[in-house]
C-alpha cells in the first residue's frame, strides 16, 4: 500500500497549499495532505463567540461571522475563485409580504415566496410558492433571469485582469464555478414540482437543463481562456437520505447528455478535478457523473450510506473525494472522532482524498471537541505538530492532545 504522506522537508521547502492540493488529487507524494473544511452553521459560530472561544475580530460588519475567517482561525487552507456570472442574473429586490413576531414572509430576488423563522437560530425556509410551474412561466423566468447576453453578466476588464493575475500567481488552489444543472431548477420549481414535472412534462424539464448547459458553454470559455485553474466545482443537492429525487434513468437520459459537453470543455482547458456538492445518498449517481467526466464527490455525507472507504475500494483512482468525515461523530465525543479518523486514514494515505466534515459543522458541537478533531485530523494528515500548534486557535487556546 502506498502512502503519499512523506513528511516535512521531503521537498526542501514546504509545498504551497496549491501544490499540495494538486499533488494529493493526482495521487502524488506530498509533505502532508491538504487541510480543507466546509464551513459552519452560523449559530454555532455565534455560540462559540459568546462562549469566548472565537475572537470578536472575526465578526463581519453585518454581524455575521464569515466561514473563511473561522476556517483560517483553525488553520484551514483556502480556495480562491475566478468564475463567470452564471445562474439567474440579475435578481429583483426582495419584497416583504408579512412580518410577525416569529416569522417573516417575503418574495426573494427570483420570485420564490418563502417564510423564515426570526431569531438567533436560522432554519431551512418554508417555501410557499415557486416561480416556474409550466412552459409559460418558464419562458418568462428564462427571459428575465437567464439571458446569457444580459449586460449585467459582463465582467469589467480591470476585474478580469486582476482575477487572471490572482489565478496565475496564487499559492492557494484556484477553482472556477459551473453552478448547477438540476439543483437550480429544483430551487425554481420546488421539490414536489420537479418530481411531478419529470413525469408530466419531461421535455420541459430537460429544456431547462439544456438552457443552463448552453449558457455555460457560452459564458465559461472567456474565463477558462484567461484563468489558471486547479479545480472546477458545482452543486446539485438533489438527493434525499434514500437516493435521488429523480430516477437514475432520468438523469442518464435527460441530464447527463447536457453535462457531458460542459465537462469536456473544462477538461479541454486542463481542469481534471471536477466536483459537485450534492447532499444525501448519491450512490446511484456516482457512475453517471464519472461517465461524463465529473470525478470528485463532495461533501460525501456518510450518514445516508456514502462510505468513502467502500467507494474508494469500488472505484479506485477514478474517484476523488472531498469531505467524507461523518459530522455526527463530532457530537459523540473524542473516542468517536478518533475512531472515524482512524477508519479513513488508510484511504486518505493512498491519495485522491482530502478529508473534512461531510457538510458544514452543525450546531451544538462543543468547541473543545472540534479542536480535538482538528488536532487529530491534522496529525493524521501528516502535518508537523509545530505547524498545528501555530494555528491561531491553538495559539489562543493551547491544546495538549
Amino acid at each position: 500500500m502506498t502512502d503519499i504522506r512523506q513528511g516535512e522537508g521531503r521537498f526542501g521547502a514546504d509545498l504551497t497549499a496549491r501544490e499540495r492540493w494538486n499533488r494529493v488529487m493526482h495521487y502524488q507524494q506530498v509533505d502532508y495532505v491538504s487541510h480543507i473544511e466546509f464551513g459552519y452553521w452560523e449559530e454555532l459560530k455565534q455560540e462559540w463567540m459568546r462562549q469566548g472561544y472565537l475572537p470578536e475580530s472575526l465578526r463581519g460588519p453585518d454581524g455575521l461571522i464569515p466561514d473563511r475567517a473561522v476556517e483560517e482561525y483553525f488553520g484551514v487552507e483556502q480556495f480562491e475563485s475566478f468564475s463567470a456570472r452564471i445562474g439567474a442574473y440579475p435578481l429583483r429586490d426582495r419584497e416583504v409580504i408579512e412580518e410577525t413576531e416569529d416569522t417573516i414572509t417575503y418574495r426573494d430576488g427570483l420570485g420564490v415566496l418563502r417564510q423564515e423563522q426570526r431569531g438567533r437560530i436560522r432554519t431551512i425556509p418554508h417555501f410557499l410558492e415557486f416561480p416556474i410551474h409550466d412552459r409559460r412561466s418558464w419562458e418568462a423566468f428564462r427571459d428575465e433571469f437567464l439571458d446569457p447576453d444580459h449586460p449585467a453578466r459582463v465582467i469589467p476588464e480591470e476585474e478580469l485582469r486582476a482575477k487572471e493575475q490572482m489565478s496565475r500567481y496564487s499559492t492557494n488552489p484556484v477553482m472556477t464555478n459551473f453552478g448547477s444543472f438540476i439543483g437550480w431548477v429544483r430551487d425554481w420549481v420546488g421539490f414536489q414540482g420537479i418530481a411531478y414535472m419529470s413525469m408530466d412534462d419531461p421535455d420541459l424539464l430537460e429544456e431547462m437543463v439544456q438552457h443552463l448547459a448552453n449558457m455555460l458553454l457560452k459564458l465559461l470559455p472567456p474565463i477558462l481562456e484567461r484563468g489558471w485553474f486547479d479545480a472546477a466545482g458545482g452543486w446539485e443537492d438533489i438527493c434525499f437520505n434514500s437516493g435521488p429525487i429523480l430516477s437514475p434513468r432520468f438523469f442518464a437520459e435527460r441530464i447527463m447528455p447536457h453535462m457531458r459537453p460542459v465537462m469536456r470543455l473544462l477538461r479541454e482547458h486542463g481542469i481534471d478535478v471536477i466536483w459537485t456538492d450534492c447532499d444525501g445518498r448519491i450512490l446511484k449517481l456516482i457512475p453517471l457523473w464519472l461517465d461524463v467526466g465529473l470525478n470528485c464527490m463532495f461533501p460525501l455525507e456518510v450518514n445516508p450510506g456514502n462510505d468513502p472507504v467502500a467507494l474508494k475500494k469500488e472505484y479506485g483512482r477514478e474517484l476523488l473525494i472531498r469531505g467524507g468525515f461523518n459530522k455526527f461523530a463530532l457530537h459523540q465525543g473524542r473516542e468517536a472522532i478518533l475512531k472515524e479518523l482512524k477508519r479513513l486514514e488508510p484511504v486518505v494515505a493512498e491519495g485522491g482524498f482530502v478529508p473534512g466534515v461531510d457538510h458544514r459543522v452543525p450546531g451544538a458541537v462543543a468547541f473543545e471537541d472540534y479542536c480535538y478533531y482538528i488536532w487529530e485530523k491534522c496529525h493524521m494528515l501528516g502535518w508537523p505538530e509545530e505547524k498545528i500548534r501555530a494555528f491561531p486557535v491553538f495559539r489562543d487556546h493551547p491544546f495538549k492532545g
